[in-house]
């Protein structure tokens, strides 16, 4: 028995199921099922598991997005997009030209969730509270590779992270990075990249960059 009144909701009044109706299920950590509707009242649903399988769509390579929060909308944008594309964690992160600095977690764990569901993932990425960019670089000290995008880099390339490591992607804030945070990136072995000579928005960039690093 499930006791949530969203996912009520979208069973009984957006997708209009039934009891006797069957729905895809997951776990977030990777396990897939089919499940059958045998009860469903106000504000909770029950559900009898039928067969249990493994989803084989996640990336193969660990994406940690470290993106600087943005205003108005586009970093929810960016949030749902990267999900879509393959994102295990995210971190918004706080650096020298941020603009904004006040994000509403509970509505960025819900659009996290939702785009999940819908690109068919069983995992839900891990949505992290904002974190200066100093605490950005020792947190990806960690990761195998890290590209930092900028401008002044050289193109991405394939070959410069393998295919299954935990690969961290840094997207600066609209104004870009400061002389100061190229200068940390690169004292912390960061690999300077690009993504061509046309000049991209920050919400268009963090997208393109996650979707590059999911699938190459």
């Amino acid at each position: 028995m499930l006791d949530d009144k969203e996912l009520f909701n979208q069973v009984r009044n957006v997708l209009r199921l039934d009891i006797g109706s069957k729905v895809a299920v997951a776990d977030g950590r990777g396990g897939e099922g089919l499940a059958q509707i045998t009860s469903l009242r106000k504000g909770s649903v029950e559900l009898q598991i039928q067969e249990v399988f493994k989803n084989d769509k996640e990336p193969a390579r660990h994406i940690i997005l470290y993106c600087s929060v943005l205003k108005k909308e586009n970093f929810e944008l960016v949030v749902q997009k990267a999900t879509e594309v393959g994102v295990k964690e995210i971190f918004p992160i706080i650096t020298e030209r941020t603009i904004k600095f006040n994000i509403k977690m509970d509505r960025l764990q819900k659009i996290v969730k939702e785009a999940a569901e819908q690109s068919g993932r069983a995992i839900v990425p891990k949505l992290y509270e904002p974190i200066r960019f100093a605490d950005a670089v020792s947190h990806a000290k960690q990761n195998e590779t890290n590209w930092f995008f900028d401008s002044s880099g050289l193109p991405v390339k394939k070959e410069t992270a393998s295919p299954k490591n935990r690969l961290g992607i840094f997207i600066g804030p609209e104004g870009g990075w400061t002389e100061e945070e190229l200068k940390s990136a690169k004292d912390s072995k960061f690999k300077t990249v690009s993504l061509g000579k046309l000049t991209l928005r920050a919400e268009t960039a963090a997208i393109v960059a996650s979707y590059i690093a999911a699938n190459l």
